[in-house]
């Protein structure tokens, strides 16, 4: 058997596992990365990156998001979003209502393919040792250290660190080892992913697409523009409605694409790419532990997917990094017990994260709701100066806060 002893374990090599090991390679600090598949591979996603996304790259290397912009075959910079509401009304919600011609995009779309391979390329270095085509055996922790066996190929790896990193998906091994897969059902959706070519009537500043059609709330149909004519299509739906209205998610989907009055006519003469696929979407709905002694969960094995936009990405690459952080100031202190890792790592994620998500875990309970989703869009849509309201709100956190709040729709009603 091969030992290898190293400062940290990561299992995943995904934008959660990336992330961390590019800012421990920023710190000089040795880890080893465990990653059971192949690169490049694909994920089921819905492929859109948000500015969080961005800013990660760059504060990584501001060369790389230049690199991403400038590859036009591979993303397509994504300016904004359109809500459709449940009646059928479109409202546009720049992600930055006051841009500059020319100004760069705040986010961008492309196929994990391609994104995750991306990453995946910028990992090699002195401090990163990286097995891939690996399976886990076990994962056991001591008093001070956690070990992990593995074998890759023909041979057997135990490696042994005084700190792991969970970076391995919604089925994450690490989170059933040390929380007992404490996930709440609940806060549990399912998605289906589907590439096209051909979709028309396309923004021509590639904003995305969410249709909050009645059937699917408190979920949605979307429509995400990708480089070369193609589409990235799918439906997301709580796992609690799904079993409670026995519903066949395909089928809805592909309904929707036959028959709705908005979505129909613009897959016309669209061609459906490679086959519907399907994957689960962990949300954050409430402040759960995301360590413990000796480990720390990022991304979907954290459960930080956001329960309103579904956007995971962001929020994988984004725990990745403050892991990074609280591994450095672990090792630093030679502290490896929970206490210091929730204040180190639990406390600044939800610090920096905690209102948004729980923000959009209330706007997820307002789509309960269609009467009020389309009284908001038709006002918005009357009003000039709601409507660049709404859309600061996706980029001020302060604004935002103000969706939670009675007396803002009350304001709306109000206003002529």
């Amino acid at each position: 058997m091969n030992k290898i002893e190293t400062k940290a374990i990561i299992i995943g090599a995904g934008p959660a596992g990336a992330g961390t090991s590019i800012y421990l390679t920023q710190a000089g600090i040795p880890h080893v990365i465990i990653e059971k598949e192949t690169f490049p591979r694909d994920k089921v996603c819905g492929d859109a990156c948000s500015g969080k996304t961005a800013f990660v790259l760059r504060k990584a290397n501001p060369e790389w998001l230049q690199e991403i912009f400038k590859a036009e075959h591979d993303y397509t910079p994504s300016h904004g979003i359109i809500f459709v509401a449940p009646n059928g009304k479109a409202l546009n919600i720049p992600y930055n209502p006051n841009r500059q011609p020319g100004e760069q995009a705040p986010g961008f779309t492309t196929p994990r393919m391609t994104f995750d391979n991306y990453l995946f390329q910028k990992l090699p270095s002195p401090y990163a040792t990286i097995y891939q085509q690996s399976t886990i055996k076990s994962i056991d922790k001591t008093e001070e250290k956690v070990t992990v066996v593995f074998t890759n190929g023909n041979e057997t790896y135990e490696v042994t660190a005084p700190l792991i990193v969970g970076a391995d998906g919604d089925k994450s091994a690490v989170r059933k080892q040390f929380l007992n897969d404490n996930s709440n059902a609940k806060a549990y959706a399912v998605g289906l992913r589907a590439y096209y070519e051909g979709v028309t009537g396309l923004d021509k500043n590639n904003f995305i697409e969410l249709h909050f059609l009645p059937e699917m709330l408190p979920g949605y149909f979307w429509i995400f523009p990708l480089p070369n004519g193609m589409a990235n299509v799918g439906v997301g739906i709580l796992s609690e409605r799904i079993r409670a209205k026995k519903i066949n998610l395909r089928e809805q989907m592909l309904n929707a694409i036959k028959n709705n009055p908005n979505i129909r006519d613009r897959f016309a003469k669209a061609k459906l790419v490679d086959k519907i696929q399907g994957w689960g979407l962990p949300m954050s709905m409430s402040q759960s532990p995301i360590s413990g002694d000796n480990f720390l969960l990022t991304g979907d094995a954290a459960s930080l997917i956001d329960p309103f936009s579904g956007e995971g990405i962001g929020n994988a690459l984004y725990s990745g990094m403050l892991a990074a952080y609280a591994i450095e100031k672990s090792l630093q202190s030679a502290r490896y017990d929970r206490t210091f890792l929730k204040e180190a790592y639990d406390d600044v994620l939800y610090k920096r994260l905690g209102d948004e998500l729980k923000i959009s875990a209330t706007l997820q309970r307002l789509c309960r709701y269609p009467w009020l989703f389309n009284f908001v869009v038709n006002k918005a849509n009357k009003s000039p100066s709601l409507s660049k309201t709404i859309s600061c709100m996706f980029t001020d956190m302060d604004l935002r806060e103000q969706l939670r709040k009675p007396s803002f729709y009350a304001k709306i009603l109000l206003n002529k």
